[in-house]
């Protein structure tokens, strides 16, 4: 049902002007989804939906168009202030604790960062783990983690 709900507000999004999360759920009702307003705040955040300027004076919802945008320094640290609530680690490997239902879209930009010391990570609902090599680098890729929610 995500992957299908997820289709349709990109649909919803690149097709029609949606200023906000009501709108989105509004436009996602009349196509039959039943939706709730937690559900739509955490697939905006998954699908790293953003508000633009709509040239009006006003703002909507909108993809970002370039990969480097999606997946900003910037972009990544509100990510990880909105949703990272907490560290722990074991030998090489590093558990990020998130809100329930953000644990995929913040592992997301970890991997899209493409730091050399982290080999890849895994997300469930709300805790990631990110496997570091060597393990001499925890300490470094954990304090640069951690850096991020500050």
């Amino acid at each position: 049902m995500k992957i299908v709900r997820h289709a349709k507000i990109k649909e919803i999004v690149e097709q029609n002007i949606i200023e906000t999360q009501e709108d989105l759920a509004e436009e996602l009702r009349k196509q039959g989804i039943e939706i709730t307003q937690a559900t739509v705040s955490r697939d905006i955040k998954e699908l790293m939906l953003s508000k633009v300027p709509s040239g009006d004076g006003r703002y909507r919802y909108a993809f970002p168009m370039e990969k480097n945008v999606m997946f900003s320094q910037s972009r990544m640290a509100r990510m990880f202030q909105d949703s990272v609530t907490g560290f722990d680690f074991s030998e090489n490997i590093i558990i990020i604790k998130t809100l329930p239902g953000t644990a995929q879209a913040v592992a997301s930009t970890i991997d899209h960062v493409k730091w050399p010391r982290i080999i890849g990570t895994v997300a469930g609902d709300d805790n990631i783990i990110v496997v570091v090599k060597p393990t001499e680098a925890v300490p470094e890729v954990l304090s640069k983690l951690e850096a991020l929610v500050r």
